[in-house]
């Protein structure tokens, strides 16, 4: 099944071309704000999955251009992130396996503005990749265990600042955390309808021209992994995300006026608008330098990423 949250944070069902509201069957959460509904239906979905099945195949639709998509989990109680988790297309490229947080606040939905940051940056680059949702309270979780507790799937963008600095150090808070990056949707597609969540293609539009593409048998570390070392430092709930990382040959810029088409398959589609209010300009197109420097053995890298010129329209007004 394909949910999602519409309009004013209406609960929903996508079957075909429509939008069923499903807040009917569904009332006894209806009271409790979007985020805890979305919550309570994955927690209690064996209950809800056959009422919502049958209500939905026999209950009239709106066509889905006709309502505005909001993000289908506005404020999880937390967004774990792995940490270039791709292989770049080099058997055997595998990093050890280490994750970021990335704020709830960052989330933002379908048709969304992402705001850049009103400080030096050396880059924004956007970052889509597969968000895998728990549906189940889970803890030191084995791996041939991990896919029981994972609820179903969607899309996340994983904005990125380059270059600021924290005591002389790239840090990924300062990188990823901003309000507004982390666009998110436009559904939740339940683990049945994804056949392999390791077999789908990942693409990104920045104003039409096709920059991310790549697959996800990429990953270096896959699903089961991912929520196995996770799981034995952080308990996980309902509605929690774990972003998969992603292939980085194909990032570039995000910059004003930019309008950001992501895409997975079976997963729909996320559009986001980009809005910067130093209105900064880097080179258009895939950043290439950023690409060859992620393929180099980390004993190669710089502690500080690729040398890069500041753009002179991207500093503070003095």
């Amino acid at each position: 099944m394909k949910l999602a949250l519409f309009n004013e944070f209406i609960p929903g069902a996508i079957k075909e071309n429509e939008i069923v509201d499903i807040t009917k069957p569904v009332s006894a959460l209806a009271k409790c704000g979007p985020q805890y509904l979305m919550e309570g239906l994955m927690t209690n979905w064996a209950t809800y999955r056959p009422l919502l099945e049958d209500y939905v195949s026999r209950t009239k639709g709106r066509p889905v251009s006709e309502v505005r998509l909001r993000a289908p989990l506005p404020r999880p109680s937390k967004i774990l992130c792995a940490a270039a988790n791709y292989k770049e297309g080099i058997e055997g490229n595998i990093s050890d396996l280490e994750f970021f947080h990335k704020s709830p606040s960052a989330i933002i939905g379908d048709g969304d503005t992402m705001i850049l940051p009103k400080v030096e940056v050396t880059i924004v680059h956007h970052e889509l990749e597969l968000g895998v949702v728990i549906g189940k309270t889970c803890k030191d979780v084995s791996e041939s265990e991990a896919l029981d507790y994972v609820f179903g799937y969607t899309i996340v963008q994983d904005g990125s600042a380059r270059g600021i600095l924290s005591n002389g150090q790239m840090s990924f808070f300062t990188q990823k955390n901003w309000d507004t990056f982390a666009p998110l949707g436009p559904l939740v597609v339940t683990k049945d309808e994804v056949r392999d969540p390791h077999d789908l293609q990942v693409r990104l539009w920045a104003n039409g021209e096709l920059r991310q593409d790549y697959h996800t048998s990429d990953m270096a570390h896959r699903i089961p992994a991912l929520i196995h070392k996770a799981s034995m430092f952080n308990t996980f709930f309902p509605g929690d995300i774990i972003a998969t990382g992603c292939n980085r040959q194909g990032l570039g810029p995000m910059q004003h006026g930019d309008t950001i088409v992501q895409e997975i398959t079976g997963l729909g589609r996320l559009t986001t608008l980009v809005e910067d209010p130093l209105k900064r300009s880097w080179p258009y197109g895939v950043d290439a330098e950023f690409a060859d420097f992620v393929k180099k053995p980390r004993t190669q890298r710089g502690a500080l990423g690729p040398p890069r010129i500041v753009p002179a329209n991207s500093r503070l007004p003095t």
